[in-house]
């Protein structure tokens, strides 16, 4: 309890720290600060896990690792869900920063929700393994499906979102940073909370495959938090930081698809393993570690490259545009007629 008590007063404290100083003030995020703040957390992340290592053991300290970049790899996904919210609300520039940081804060807390009763139902229940793995390995072709997927499907507001904005009185004005206002004797919802709590809500909504991918790698509550809680408090600064190059990571589907149908076989060998007499082989934590980094430098290599080789081809087609020669020879007829 001690630890639990210290590790939450210590996240407090980054998170105050974090609002203070980079997102107390509205303002629109450069380059340079999101570089610098996503470095910050990154850093965190890894003091945290050497010191799991230093205090604790070395499966501890993997197993924060394995989940850490897990959850990290994972939460980009989101990122696309992020930018079609911001778009569809019209989200001003210097606003974005203080609606994902209060977003990713409610996400955290109902994942808090989720991790507790994951782990109960883990601690209880030895066969949750079969379920977890094979939600898991569904996911995965999911994401095979929506990657091969021709036509991009615009973000919708979910229902209890809907419900929110009929049965609550709300103004599509942006009043700053303001969540509620008075306006003629009568409070009204901004729609500064409004998009909060769908920020909110969509993350909660990709924790459903994030948090059983955790419990595959650690079923300790604590690093499962901890690994989530640093994941998602860098997730603001990655979101200004790589929001240009999102469209870049075409392969990440498929690389996100692989994560989650390896952690979900290894579910189902660790369910085997808890539930039955049989010997069946048990994935370590530094393969599984090795795997998740493999996937991660290949699937980005392999999306820049098909990346580039799609601008290389755009440039040739339109270089080979047969209507140029076209208007070339009307011009030069017209020029000869005149002439």
């Amino acid at each position: 309890m001690t630890m639990w008590v210290l590790t939450v007063v210590g996240l407090c404290v980054l998170i105050s720290v974090d609002f203070f100083i980079g997102g107390r003030k509205p303002h629109e995020v450069s380059m340079k600060e999101a570089g610098t703040w996503s470095i910050v957390w990154i850093v965190l992340a890894a003091l945290f896990g050497v010191g799991l290592l230093v205090w604790g053991n070395g499966q501890a300290s993997g197993e924060f690792f394995a989940g850490y970049i897990t959850e990290k790899s994972l939460s980009v996904d989101n990122l696309f869900v992020f930018v079609l919210i911001m778009a569809k609300f019209a989200v001003p520039s210097i606003y974005q920063q203080r609606v994902l940081m209060i977003g990713v804060l409610i996400a955290l807390v109902l994942r808090a929700v989720f991790i507790g009763v994951g782990a109960a139902a883990i601690a209880a229940f030895a066969w949750v393994f079969y379920i977890f793995g094979a939600f898991l390995i569904w996911t995965a072709w999911k994401f095979v499906q929506e990657a091969r997927a021709e036509e991009e499907e615009d973000w919708e507001e979910g229902r209890l979102l809907k419900a929110i904005q009929r049965r609550v009185p709300s103004t599509d004005k942006w009043h700053g940073t303001k969540m509620v206002i008075r306006e003629n004797g009568k409070r009204l919802v901004t729609p500064m909370l409004i998009v909060m709590v769908a920020i909110g809500l969509t993350d909660v909504l990709f924790a459903v495959d994030s948090i059983p991918a955790i419990f595959g790698l650690t079923q300790d509550p604590y690093i499962v938090f901890t690994a989530n809680a640093f994941a998602l408090m860098g997730l603001r600064q990655l979101y200004f930081l790589i929001v240009g190059l999102l469209k870049k990571l075409v392969h990440l589907s498929y690389g996100l698809s692989a994560i989650l149908a390896f952690i979900g076989v290894k579910l189902v060998l660790h369910g085997v393993h808890e539930t039955t007499s049989l010997h069946v082989p048990e994935i370590s934590i530094p393969v599984s570690l090795g795997v998740i980094c493999g996937v991660l430098a290949i699937t980005t290599v392999t999306s820049l490259m098909a990346t580039k080789k799609a601008e290389r081809e755009a440039v040739q087609n339109a270089g080979d545009d047969p209507a140029e020669p076209n208007e070339k020879a009307d011009a030069e007829s017209k020029a000869d007629s005149q002439g």
